[in-house]
């Protein structure tokens, strides 16, 4: 993936790009529609394993994101948090935010294995509350989850 052209703002740390990724709750899932972009906002859980961010991601067992990710697993995502507007003062061109982002390619795939369908769900449930919950082959039946492996990625931060 092309790197940041403002290396003045690229975020290289490892540690730093993962409190990025802690810090967001909604992940946007770039995909590929008739030639056009496609893009979801998701709730998702992540780990980070051998230098790539796994994210799973749920949904509805139907519907045309999975649909897309079964004609083309290549997807795009991209995070972002502490967006804050940035005064330019009486100079309206001064303008802008200050932020931090991360956004990578990777692979998608609709996991089918109870157990890995289970750890992700208990990823997600973590990542979005701060708990860890029980779950059950019976409640993993009920969803599609969806991992995407990113090795390719690059973040971003302006801070005030």
């Amino acid at each position: 993936m092309e790197r940041v052209r403002r290396k003045d703002r690229e975020v290289t740390d490892t540690e730093e790009i993962l409190s990025i990724v802690e810090k967001t709750k909604v992940l946007h899932l770039g995909l590929l529609d008739a030639g056009y972009p496609y893009v979801v906002p998701l709730h998702y859980g992540y780990e980070y394993a051998a230098g790539s961010l796994i994210f799973y991601l749920h949904s509805a067992k139907e519907g045309h994101k999975l649909d897309l990710i079964r004609k083309n697993p290549q997807v795009c995502v991209e995070l972002e948090c502490g967006v804050e507007l940035v005064s330019g003062g009486e100079i309206p061109c001064k303008y802008g935010a200050a932020y931090a982002s991360v956004i990578g390619r990777g692979t998608a795939e609709l996991l089918t294995d109870e157990q890995e369908k289970i750890k992700g769900l208990k990823l997600l449930m973590a990542h979005q509350t701060g708990r860890a919950f029980d779950m059950d082959g019976s409640m993993a039946a009920k969803v599609a989850v969806i991992r995407i492996t990113v090795s390719d990625f690059t973040a971003k931060a302006r801070r005030t």
